[in-house]
């Protein structure tokens, strides 16, 4: 079974470039546009990771990495940061938000798939939750 990623990005070209990177290498892709498409994906969906665009409209991406964490259903999903602003002190609130990897835009598409990898195999290696 391939393994499923939900890519949140507003801008059509990361979400394209990410989505052809990922489904060359074996992975199904999801895309949502904005928090509110994510949060209605998760509802019958639970991928095995999330890339997260931080600045999103309405929403941004941190709330939505909180309530992603927040659900015991998506909580063990890991939640990787994309963000284009990579000021000092950015990594710290994407993981005090609930982030499990940080990523800075423009996407390393030589490094994107080995970063996910790495990332869903150590989700998946940690015991369950009770």
């Amino acid at each position: 079974m391939r393994p499923l990623v939900l890519i949140v990005d507003d801008h059509p070209i990361n979400l394209k470039l990410a989505s052809e990177v990922l489904l060359a290498s074996a992975y199904e892709v999801v895309v949502a546009a904005d928090a509110e498409q994510a949060q209605q994906l998760l509802t019958t969906l639970v991928p095995d990771l999330i890339l997260m665009d931080i600045a999103l409209p309405g929403m941004d991406g941190l709330a939505l990495t909180k309530i992603i964490k927040a659900d015991p259903r998506l909580r063990r999903v890991p939640v990787v940061a994309l963000t284009a602003y990579a000021m000092r002190g950015d990594e710290l609130k994407a993981s005090d938000a609930g982030c499990d990897g940080y990523i800075t835009k423009p996407i390393d598409t030589r490094s994107l798939v080995q970063q996910v990898r790495a990332l869903i195999d150590a989700a998946q290696a940690q015991p369950p939750t009770k």
